[in-house]
């Protein structure tokens, strides 16, 4: 019979592994990717669904504890706290940058970075 601990175990830490490539995704994302556009999009989507998945691993985990309960419902306020503002700070900046003049780069200007190289 399998044990629901190890099984708790396994797809705990296997959403804080997946978690934790989306961040380090998004963060190859923002050096990679050729205008600020591009990169506040893979910084955004990556922070937001890489901590959820962190966020969920734990909850997962808190579950083994006594009181763990009380904890699991701290990090699901996180976590909607998280899901909530984190897209909204993105556009927020996004937003600033087109107001003060950045403009996405466009068809043929994305083979070239800033440089002209």
């Amino acid at each position: 019979m399998i044990d629901f601990y190890i099984v708790r175990d396994i797809v705990s830490w296997a959403l804080m592994i997946t978690g934790g490539i989306a961040i380090v995704s998004g963060a190859i994302g923002l050096v990679r990717f050729p205008d600020f556009f591009s990169r506040i999009h893979a910084a955004g989507v990556t922070d937001t669904g890489g901590a959820e998945l962190i966020i969920i691993g734990m909850m997962l985990q808190a579950t083994g504890y006594p009181g763990g309960w009380l904890l699991v419902a701290k990090l699901a306020f996180i976590g909607a706290f998280l899901f909530l503002t984190s897209p909204v700070a993105t556009h927020a900046i996004a937003h600033a940058a087109w107001m003060t003049g950045f403009k996405p780069m466009q068809g043929k200007d994305l083979r070239y970075d800033g440089d002209g190289k």
